[in-house]
């Protein structure tokens, strides 16, 4: 995941005794059901388009110019414009709408002092395995095993990157152990709310927009923990794997996108607004399924390649060196390196990918295909896929 200065998790307290009092009303607090009264109607929205600036995010597979912050921020300018447009009644708040750096709790700032009803972050995902692929939807984490939290003593280390550390963030201390509970019970009140918009947003990922449905996920994550209302952090897809880079820096990518998590929002004002106006009983989403669940991924799909060049010695992969073509890797069978055009979901833009190939002046090129890290042939790959 590519939330480097997004992600951040809260600093702690040290006191042995507060961590065994917390342990014992924490349970309860976390979820603790929330009534909705009639001024809780989803009136003003905080978009936050992750990373800008000097942080760029993820910067995906390098075959582009455009890296995780264009794309958060071109998908939270259509949200925000697709809401204004068709529900007036709501107010829309950008923590930034053009490619400004922004520290954490400046996003959060804008959120709790525009009294935003819900705020939801944008972002896309990276992966070591290029195969990893889909949606997934983060609600604040309530994380108390010691385990976890040597990861956020470890995380927080991060915060010293940002400028004015002592000022901005208090002088917390980020090794100590607990004190990001404290802040959490306030907006552990909000934890039903947010994932039932998270819900919302990856339902119409998955039937709407066609994405691979990986989830809603808990994490103790800076601006969900120290924003005062309903927040979520929505990850968009893998900007590492080709295809869905390929789709997510298209026009027609990102609006499809900014369109499902819209259409989410007017459900979920809907649903809230009702509820807040008595029409509708509450019912309250279990939102302890999601707490510390194990991730159950799916088999990935084979996929197909366009194999360009054999050669016993390592090339060096730029494109001088291909005959121009971009985003060249290699896989090894003994001593030979076989370099490829790698990642293709159908054959029919593998075939693409080879036509390409051979007008480069690679008159051999041919297909072949993978699937969980291991080479088939071409037939059985699509005999899977089907």
């Amino acid at each position: 995941m590519s939330k480097q200065t997004d992600a951040i998790y809260r600093p702690q307290t040290k006191r042995w005794t507060l961590l065994v009092l917390l342990g014992l009303i924490l349970p309860s607090l976390g979820f603790e059901h929330k009534r909705v009264e009639a001024d809780d109607k989803v009136n003003v929205v905080v978009i936050d388009a992750g990373h800008g600036g000097k942080d760029p995010g993820n910067v995906g597979t390098g075959r582009y110019r455009k890296k995780e912050k264009d794309v958060s921020l071109n998908v939270a300018l259509l949200l925000g414009k697709y809401i204004e447009e068709n529900l007036p009644d709501v107010k829309v708040i950008y923590t930034r709408d053009d490619d400004t750096f922004l520290e954490l709790h400046e996003r959060c700032n804008i959120a709790n002092e525009a009294g935003a009803d819900l705020f939801i972050s944008i972002h896309c995902n990276a992966a070591t395995a290029r195969s990893a692929y889909g949606t997934e939807t983060y609600v604040m984490g309530l994380t108390r095993e010691e385990a976890n939290l040597e990861v956020s003593r470890k995380e927080n280390s991060v915060i010293f990157l940002e400028d004015n550390y002592e000022e901005n963030y208090e002088g917390f201390d980020p090794n100590s152990p607990l004190s990001t509970i404290f802040g959490r019970l306030s907006q552990s009140a909000h934890l039903d709310q947010s994932v039932e918009y998270a819900s919302l947003v990856q339902d119409q990922f998955r039937e709407r927009v066609q994405r691979r449905d990986r989830g809603v996920k808990q994490s103790v994550l800076y601006v969900l923990d120290y924003t005062a209302m309903p927040s979520v952090l929505i990850e968009l897809g893998f900007l590492t794997n080709r295809n869905e880079e390929d789709f997510l820096l298209s026009e027609r990518g990102q609006e499809l996108m900014a369109s499902g998590i819209y259409r989410a929002f007017k459900d979920y004002k809907l649903h809230m607004d009702a509820i807040a106006d008595g029409l509708v009983i509450q019912e309250r989403p279990d939102s302890a399924l999601v707490e510390n669940q194990p991730e159950i991924e799916a088999p990935a799909p084979p996929h197909f390649a366009v194999q360009i060049m054999v050669s016993s010695n390592l090339v060096e992969q730029n494109p001088e060196n291909f005959g121009g073509l971009e985003g060249v890797s290699f896989y090894k069978e003994g001593r030979l390196y076989k370099y490829i055009l790698d990642g293709y979901s159908s054959k029919a833009d593998a075939l693409e990918a080879q036509a390409r190939a051979k007008a480069a002046g690679f008159n051999d090129a041919y297909l072949v295909a993978f699937h969980r890290g291991e080479k088939i042939s071409v037939g059985e790959a699509e005999r899977l896929l089907q």
